[in-house]
């Protein structure tokens, strides 16, 4: 039998209440999710969720059994974003992800995961990381699978951790609305003609995210705060063989405000148990977000194609 690839629950990118977010989680304990990575990972404004509760929340799913780790931001505009992320980093209970350039300090010389922003598009780059202590590598999205492989080839995987002596992990952005770009600009809040610092957190108001259109009123794009997401989502439940071949261990689902745990048993069920690909993705199709379903980067084609019919 194949490999297990594991299956990771992405942080959730959007801004949900409190309840929604500990309900999303409490269902996340009971599903076949090996790891679950936790945490505000685009907006530090956003503050339903303290620190104490993120670490709360995350001993609640190592008692489930999950590996638990801890992300730090992706975009850090301030000093009160540095000290939340080297408080992040100054925690030894979970492993913590690292968003930008600024925690890879924080976390050197111990165990920590790249996370899809820091920009590793080759082999000496990984390599330059893994000096630093990295033990496992989330692929920035664009990265074809071919391409992945070549980075972290599965036949020698670079090695990592503290004494170089842990093989690095990778893993693939698998399902989910594609995180593309961040800016200093909260779009939301432009978008209501507001201030960012005066938002009155409107996101909040968009469980997936805003949708942007084009002139001829197709899904093209998703407002998320400082963030840019495609419309579409990615989905890579078909590329089991494609996924193993590339190395990946494991694959990162993104969460959505609806029906997760099924898009969890479909992607366990197609990877770890041989189940019908097309028949899984097609119900995933049936409960898309606007915008369908899309392969394209993995494929080394554009984000938006498709290598189905």
């Amino acid at each position: 039998m194949d490999p297990r690839i594991r299956l990771t629950v992405g942080p959730v990118l959007t801004y949900w209440p409190r309840k929604t977010l500990t309900d999303f989680y409490a269902g996340v304990a009971d599903s076949p999710a090996d790891t679950v990575v936790l945490g505000e990972v685009v907006c530090s404004r956003r503050h339903e969720m303290k620190h104490d509760d993120w670490l709360a929340l995350a001993r609640e799913l190592a008692a489930c059994g999950k590996e638990v780790v801890l992300a730090t931001q992706a975009l850090l505009e301030s000093e009160s974003d540095l000290r939340d992320m080297r408080r992040i980093a100054a925690q030894d209970e979970f492993l913590v992800e690292a968003g930008d350039a600024s925690a890879l300090r924080a976390l050197a010389g111990r165990p920590f995961v790249l996370g899809p922003h820091i920009n590793v598009y080759n082999r000496p780059a990984l390599e330059e990381h893994a000096a630093l202590g990295a033990i496992r590598w989330v692929a920035p999205v664009e990265l074809s699978l071919e391409a992945i492989g070549l980075v972290n080839a599965p036949a020698a995987p670079v090695p990592g951790g503290p004494g170089r002596d842990t093989p690095i992990a990778t893993e693939v952005f698998a399902f989910g609305r594609l995180p593309l770009a961040f800016s200093a600009r909260c779009f939301t809040a432009r978008h209501y003609h507001l201030n960012k610092d005066e938002c009155g957190f409107r996101c909040i108001e968009h469980p997936d995210g805003l949708l942007l259109a084009t002139g001829e009123n197709a899904p093209f794009l998703t407002l998320n705060g400082i963030q840019t997401q495609s419309a579409a989502q990615h989905c890579l439940i078909g590329d089991a063989a494609g996924l193993r071949a590339a190395g990946a261990t494991r694959v990162r689902l993104s969460p959505v405000a609806q029906r997760f745990g099924e898009v969890l048993a479909c992607f366990e069920r197609v990877l770890n148990h041989g189940a019908d690909a097309d028949a899984a993705r097609a119900e995933l199709a049936a409960m898309s977000l606007p915008g369908g379903l899309v392969d394209g980067f993995a494929h080394r084609r554009p984000g938006l194609a498709r290598s189905w019919t």
